[in-house]
């Protein structure tokens, strides 16, 4: 495990109690998660679980994974039954092929975790990314320009094995701490 992550997160957790308070999931998901052929999802970088816990609410078998055991605990404690969490760093992480019908990352950005990603789709399986992008209007100081997409970005890793269902640029929610612009794509497997 990245010990250097892991210690960053669960200090950032502690100092920040307000970022384990339950949010409301993102919208993009909300639009999507309806029109998945299976019940199985990944939410990938889960932190307390809003994505998780409405995916749970649906229905859905969730594995969340995240590198804080503070929140995962945080997710732990809401009972949900069909939400397994698993304490993994995303730098040395496989999901298994063709395993997932739904397949969530949101506030989170490591490209070669996204061609993983998408093979671990089923047929016809819904991965939604969505995360922060460049934009000189951003107001979170030091942003490491590494975890910050390019406009237009997230298209380039999706071949003709996709259907690109949706793709949005867009202010982030009013509840984040800073002021940043967003990039979402909904691809369905082919």
């Amino acid at each position: 495990m990245a010990l250097k992550d892991k210690l960053k997160w669960d200090q950032k957790y502690q100092n920040t109690p307000t970022l384990l308070q339950q949010r409301e999931p993102s919208k993009k998901l909300i639009q999507v998660a309806d029109t998945s052929k299976g019940k199985k999802a990944l939410e990938v970088a889960s932190g307390a679980g809003r994505n998780s816990i409405y995916l749970a609410k649906q229905g859905f078998e969730v594995e969340a994974l995240d590198i804080s055991q503070i929140a995962l605990d945080t997710l732990e404690s809401q009972g949900y039954e069909n939400i397994i969490t698993k304490l993994i760093d995303l730098d040395n992480y496989t999901p298994f092929a063709n395993s997932y019908h739904l397949i969530v990352m949101t506030n989170f950005l490591d490209r070669t975790l996204i061609p993983k990603l998408a093979q671990a789709l089923t047929k016809n399986g819904i991965l939604l990314i969505e995360t922060y992008m460049e934009d000189k209007g951003n107001t979170k100081p030091s942003s490491n320009p590494d975890f910050l997409l390019k406009q237009g970005e997230l298209k380039l890793f999706f071949d003709d094995n996709f259907e690109i269902i949706d793709y949005d640029e867009f202010q982030n929610e009013s509840f984040e701490l800073y002021k940043m612009m967003k990039q979402s794509i909904v691809v369905r497997k082919l």
